[in-house]
């Protein structure tokens, strides 16, 4: 960044976090350091860095000025005091679990989310004798009573990323730290962009960046941003299960970072347009998308948040599995794959009954998940009206 300290706004902030060109011969970017072995001068400067490796450029799973660059950058997005890049966003989630709960320990996770989250817990923390409790995401300050003298993390992902509920999370984390639990939250569905998760009580942020910050499909990364106390606890946790991110991956998400401002609002744009077109549709049952009124958090999501990105999911009336796969199988433009936040558009069956315990899922009619990317929002529409026709025509 300039020397000139000013706060500056958010879009300038990923135009220049994580650069410094003067130390880099005038280059732009920030380059690529390819590195294991980091050679020392002297005995002295090598035993004073084994001493205190974790900050320094100490040895290439520590991290390299590419790495430091991106965890920069992205806590200064989300308004956090230091980032760590890891190799994806369940490895954030699982190496901050794991650094934050021991045997015996007790964790609350919302019902909404991840379900990759829902397996971490379920199966590998429970082997260790971490008991996880699911509780309603629509809890909000109510949470209070479910946490015990043993909980030490309260586990939000807002909006949840398959039903978008919107959770209170100023209340939830003023319950928990008022008890003394750490709040770590999936931030993935803003990107950082649209909620300031430190701003509204939050410890740690978690984002698969392989989703809007890398942006373009091809990489996978996550980052844990967190505030100055956790910090070397969450990195010595990383250091000592050997996750780290490699360099070009985070070469990748820095690209991607510098283009989000560009691309956010077009998520959003588009994402909307087919959210009130669907929701106009004879087939349609329901809309889950946070800026949609009658979104579960709806006015949770007016007051936390600046925007939406463009994922949402769409509940249909009662139609047999076969129409469901027609409709999925013949789309044009919409491609069915895991993640989101590239550029392209994608459309996926969903089953949220099945990734449900604390709450029951209401809805019998199918469900698909859509992100919406950067195509035409008309041509879109185009693709998902030949869609309709085929799910109601089997």
């Amino acid at each position: 960044m300039a020397k000139d300290k000013t706060p500056k706004r958010r879009d300038t902030v990923l135009a220049h976090a994580g650069r410094n060109p003067k130390a880099n011969h005038g280059i732009v970017n920030p380059p690529v350091y390819h590195a294991s072995t980091v050679i020392f001068p002297t005995v002295k400067a090598m035993e004073e860095s084994q001493a205190s490796p974790i900050g320094r450029i100490h040895y290439g799973r520590y991290g390299t000025p590419t790495t430091m660059a991106l965890e920069e950058a992205v806590a200064a997005l989300e308004g956090g005091d230091k980032a760590i890049s890891v190799p994806s966003g369940l490895s954030a989630i699982a190496c901050t679990l794991q650094a934050l709960l021991k045997a015996g320990d007790h964790a609350l996770i919302t019902d909404s989310a991840y379900f990759p989250t829902r397996k971490l817990c379920n199966g590998l923390l429970a082997g260790w004798g971490v008991e996880t409790t699911y509780y309603d995401p629509m809890i909000g300050g109510g949470i209070a009573e479910l946490i015990r003298p043993n909980t030490k993390v309260v586990f939000v992902e807002s909006p949840g990323s398959i039903t978008f509920e919107v959770q209170d999370v100023p209340a939830i984390a003023a319950a928990a730290r008022a008890r003394g639990a750490v709040v770590v939250m999936d931030n993935t569905w803003s990107a950082g962009y649209y909620f300031q998760p430190f701003r509204h009580g939050v410890d740690i942020s978690i984002q698969a960046a392989t989703k809007f910050i890398a942006g373009h499909s091809d990489a996978m990364l996550g980052v844990i941003t967190t505030r100055n106390e956790l910090y070397e606890r969450i990195k010595t946790t990383t250091v000592a299960l050997g996750v780290c991110a490699g360099v070009d991956e985070c070469y990748l998400g820095l690209r991607g970072l510098r283009t989000l401002a560009a691309r956010m609002p077009r998520h959003q744009e588009t994402g909307l347009k087919l959210a009130h077109w669907l929701k106009a549709r004879p087939e349609v049952e329901r809309v889950l998308h946070p800026a949609v009124p009658d979104c579960p958090g709806h006015e949770l999501w007016a007051r936390d948040f600046t925007g939406a990105s463009g994922l949402f999911t769409v509940v249909f009336k009662e139609f047999p599995k076969k129409g469901v796969e027609a409709m999925l199988d013949g789309m044009e433009l919409f491609a069915m794959g895991f993640s989101w936040g590239g550029y392209e558009s994608l459309i996926l069956p969903v089953y949220p009954a099945k990734m449900r315990s604390a709450t029951t899922w209401p809805h019998p009619g199918p469900a698909v998940r859509i992100h919406a990317g950067l195509e035409d929002p008309d041509d879109l529409i185009a693709d998902l009206a030949a869609g309709l026709a085929r799910l109601t025509g089997v």
